[in-house]
């Protein structure tokens, strides 16, 4: 077996994010000794590979107890949160005992959340079927729901104690669903790592082949970026910030767009918003704005969004958790890998850089 890749983190506890292939026999060993249930929370597409964690956990003594949640974004809500706690109850589970995410993005955001808030934290592994929890959302301890309100609203920090990023699970990820994930990749490469947007433009496919070198090195690099930041700024003090370039205007069009939007397209959106307003207020030149396009574009992900909803959006972004008061602040960059916040930009700038995004 060929070891994985292995990326630390420093967080409240250090742990390991594992990248590799055929990771499942590992687990055992990660769930550890003096442990006697495991609540395994998976969404319903992934009943099989649930039954195949759940298994080499039985095998090595472990009482698991499977936990089917809704999908996607509409497993995260405080009634599915509750949901998940009345199970744990029901089954006795102790501080000594563990909680499993198997699947992508809302579902470790939920299992994180959860496993924070039972008995007021246990531990929690994360399993990431997706690329877009592999490179971002499983890794950090960021956890949460969404609210009528808006999303991530309500959450905790509560980092896992592994994350296994298996790369067998994608090849059945429906490709729509692997492009979307690209958007946090590409993110990574725009603000810390330019290599990951030269690997992209030079062979777009191969960045997007499953089981090929070239994704799996992309995941690589971006879980280190992510892994670097959090481990300087566990708690968005000031520097993890960053991670979310492009995520103030996405989280607006999810929220308009009642999650029917995926979380990956949004953010490659939004990462053209928040080039188009640094261009816009002088920080980045028109070259680096064209290359958010394109590169985005290489991997067939959306770069407009449609006009007239502006003000909804504006007022959705108000209650984005990078907002002071009244002040909208914005992670931009002044140059390649090098990003900043911009705070209350001028409303015409705000304006200029949503007409520019809906192509009028």
């Amino acid at each position: 077996m060929r070891e994985p890749v292995t990326v630390p983190v420093r967080a409240e506890h250090d742990y390991d994010v594992l990248i590799g292939s055929d990771l499942l026999d590992r687990l055992p060993a990660l769930v550890g000794e003096g442990v006697a249930r495991v609540f395994l929370m998976h969404a319903p597409a992934l009943r099989e590979q649930a039954a195949a964690v759940a298994g080499r956990l039985r095998a090595a003594g472990y009482q698991v107890h499977p936990h089917e949640l809704p999908d996607a974004e509409q497993a995260k809500t405080i009634e599915t949160a509750a949901g998940c706690w009345a199970a744990l109850g029901q089954a006795a589970f102790t501080r000594t005992d563990v909680v499993i995410g198997l699947g992508g993005g809302a579902t470790t955001d939920l299992a994180g959340f959860v496993a924070a808030a039972w008995l007021r934290g246990v531990r929690v592994i994360q399993l990431p079927t997706t690329v877009l929890a592999m490179v971002d959302a499983a890794v950090g301890g960021k956890t949460g729901v969404n609210t009528a309100e808006g999303k991530n609203l309500v959450g905790a920090f509560h980092s896992p104690s592994a994350v296994v990023c298996d790369l067998d699970w994608l090849v059945t990820l429906p490709p729509a669903d692997l492009r979307a994930g690209m958007a946090e990749v590409v993110k990574c490469g725009f603000i810390a790592d330019p290599r990951i947007l030269e690997l992209v433009e030079s062979d777009p496919a191969a960045a997007m082949a499953p089981q090929g070198p070239v994704l799996a090195e992309l995941i690589r690099r971006a879980v280190q970026v992510k892994a670097d930041v959090v481990s300087a700024d566990l708690k968005e003090s000031s520097l993890r910030e960053i991670l979310n370039y492009g995520h103030t205007f996405a989280h607006a069009i999810e929220h308009h767009e009642q999650y029917r939007w995926r979380h990956g397209e949004a953010v490659a959106v939004g990462m053209v918003f928040v080039a188009e307003l640094a261009h816009a207020a002088g920080l980045i030149d028109a070259a680096l704005l064209r290359r958010h396009r394109d590169v985005l574009a290489a991997l067939e992900l959306p770069t407009r969004y449609r006009p007239g909803v502006w003000d909804e959006l504006r007022e959705a972004m108000g209650r984005d958790k990078k907002t002071r008061g009244a002040t909208l602040r914005f992670v931009v960059l002044e140059g390649l890998a090098r990003p900043t916040r911009l705070a209350g930009p001028d409303p015409a700038l705000l304006a200029a850089a949503y007409t520019a995004v809906t192509g009028e």
